[in-house]
């Protein structure tokens, strides 16, 4: 049932979806009416699955915390922000030319649920295990929904957890409708609507909708029946079981990495920026832990926020993909035989050679031969990057102070996804969360040139 003016209902239905975590409600949050084209950056992510997000927060100060309360604050702000952040209260429509656009005012989804014998220290702590790592994953909604679901389900779907000790917030985010700039700037406006009631209006930036700015052409896609059905076409096969985990670099690592990375460089030569040089050195590490022999090609793709990149360029405000994903590619025995540099090197060239021709190149290839992506079709010794350690995601404050952790859920972790984020103690640390099969990652775990302890 969709409720319509920032009503909401609830359902009053117990599902228990493990033994940790509850389902108590579930509710619907819809403003009014509207309609936005989907772009070209829009349609390869629609075969990527939703993105998840979770943020932890503690108690505040020990007091009593009323989870009704913060469930009725958290979800009056959600509809209020949907009235301004409208496509994520839509659902993706297909016309008779096959161009996909986001219509409609059916709303987002909240879920209530408890995990009262879990604590945020179990789940925040450094050393969380596996038992950790799987309570996480009923913590955020629509695990293994494809974007192209969007045409039947929510486009955006919430999850508030009472814990033993606090609030577990779970988002997802249908990929096809918002990149990780978006999906930032909808979040840092929605929390401060909660915590401050007027203060979004006056200190974050409206969104920007019109994403003819972004490309006019309006692409046939023809959609698979079904997640299952497009993923029987994956010429190689069903995924590999994975392994998450969180390698968090402090500062003062992070700045032994990039000074690594830059020490032979001659004068007057471009030097290579924190991104270059960790993402050189995950690679690397990477590529060490899977075995790779020396002829083995190895990638390294970063999806590039292409605001700035356009001409003109766009605002940061533009609400929805404006993403493309860049890639390089070496020999595994030059990769790991070279220094650093040349590693990071590779990567400054192919981020600096991604220029506006080269975005509407790509954008046009897409245009003349629409492609339902796979993850294998980056290639089996792939590293890949998303998120970005620049997002504000600690700033992120409903009212309960910041997050005592930032995590991604189990969507679009292929063998070799990376996200970035920020250390929380703001000071210039970094958190690695990287996806890989098990024996690689017990390599890697125990990689002292890696963990640089």
């Amino acid at each position: 049932m969709a409720v319509e003016n920032g009503s909401s209902s609830t359902n009053d239905e117990t599902t228990t979806v493990a033994p940790a975590v509850t389902v108590t409600g579930t509710r619907t949050v819809a403003p009014g009416k509207s309609r936005c084209t989907l772009a070209t950056f829009d349609l390869p992510y629609i075969t990527f699955y939703y993105n998840q997000k979770l943020l932890l927060y503690r108690n505040p100060s020990n007091a009593a915390f009323d989870f009704p309360d913060a469930v009725a604050r958290i979800t009056a702000a959600l509809s209020d922000a949907l009235r301004v952040f409208y496509p994520l209260a839509g659902r993706i429509r297909q016309d008779a030319n096959g161009a996909l656009a986001v219509e409609g005012d059916e709303g987002a989804e909240v879920l209530e649920a408890e995990a009262e014998g879990v604590s945020v220290e179990d789940l925040a702590g450094g050393d969380c295990g596996e038992e950790a790592e799987r309570v996480m994953q009923h913590l955020v909604p629509y695990t293994g929904v494809m974007n192209l679901e969007g045409l039947r389900r929510p486009l955006l779907a919430v999850q508030l957890t009472k814990l033993k000790d606090g609030l577990a917030v779970g988002c997802a985010f249908n990929h096809a409708v918002l990149d990780g700039s978006s999906t930032w700037h909808f979040m840092s406006y929605w929390a401060e609507l909660s915590r401050t009631k007027e203060g979004a209006l006056l200190l974050q930036q409206k969104p920007i909708h019109d994403r003819s700015l972004a490309r006019s052409v309006r692409v046939r896609l023809d959609l698979p029946e079904s997640a299952e059905a497009h993923e029987k076409t994956d010429p190689n096969g069903p995924k590999k079981a994975l392994v998450a985990r969180v390698f968090s670099f402090p500062e003062a690592t992070v700045g032994r990495i990039k000074a690594a990375a830059n020490a032979a460089l001659p004068p007057g030569a471009k030097p290579f920026s924190t991104f270059q040089s960790l993402g050189a050195h995950i690679w690397r590490a990477v590529s060490r832990a899977r075995g790779l022999g020396p002829a083995d090609i190895t990638a390294f793709a970063v999806f590039a926020d292409c605001r700035a990149r356009l001409d003109p360029p766009l605002p940061p405000a533009y609400f929805g993909n404006l993403i493309q994903a860049v890639f390089t590619g070496v020999p595994a025995g030059m990769l790991l035989g070279g220094p650093p540099e040349l590693a990071a090197g590779l990567l400054q060239k192919a981020i600096d050679d991604h220029d506006a021709a080269a975005v509407v190149r790509r954008l046009e290839e897409y245009e003349a031969a629409p492609k339902l992506f796979h993850y294998s079709d980056a290639g089996p010794n792939c590293v890949a990057v998303g998120s970005s350690p620049r997002f504000k995601v600690y700033d992120v404050d409903f009212g309960f102070g910041r997050p005592e952790r930032v995590r991604s859920g189990g969507n679009n972790k292929f063998d070799g996804m990376v996200y970035l984020y920020p250390g929380r103690s703001g000071d210039g640390g970094i958190d690695v969360e990287l996806a890989l099969q098990p024996e690689p990652m017990q390599r890697l775990e125990k990689d002292a040139d890696f963990l640089l302890l």
